[in-house]
């Protein structure tokens, strides 16, 4: 059974400060595509040292749950979007609760209420950099 990665779009949108709250819609989808080139290039294997170990291979199915302005992006293969009709700290509770008995879960997020809310059903958690790390020269 594959495992589940599911990102937090708007925590990891908003950890890099490149003008995303101008378009929100454009920043989701960017992170989208990137997250299909992410699964494209092996999953796990692509994140970072000490992201997820053991890394998530083969590809885990990815998640993207988005909401608010963010609602709207569409699902491309590799990645299934969740729209959230309201917090989509709730709606990636619900995906996390809803998974597989034994299932392992991944959730991409730096929110710290999240984190310990899906933690308390079993799932792991990673910081936004697993996916979507800083350029170069960047802090």
């Amino acid at each position: 059974m594959t495992a589940l990665l599911v990102v937090d779009g708007a925590n990891v949108v908003g950890s890099v400060p490149d003008g995303w709250w101008r378009d929100r819609l454009g920043a989701a989808r960017r992170l989208r595509d990137r997250l299909v080139a992410y699964s494209a290039e092996g999953g796990g294997a692509a994140l970072p040292p000490g992201a997820v170990e053991p890394a998530l291979t083969p590809p885990p199915e990815i998640v993207l749950v988005v909401e608010g302005a963010a609602r709207g992006v569409e699902p491309v293969p590799g990645v299934r979007v969740e729209q959230a009709d309201g917090s989509g700290d709730d709606r990636i509770v619900r995906v996390v609760a809803e998974r597989a008995p034994g299932r392992r879960c991944v959730v991409v997020t730096a929110d710290r209420g999240l984190r310990e809310r899906v933690r308390a059903l079993g799932a792991e958690v990673t910081g936004p950099r697993a996916v979507f790390p800083r350029r170069p020269g960047r802090p």
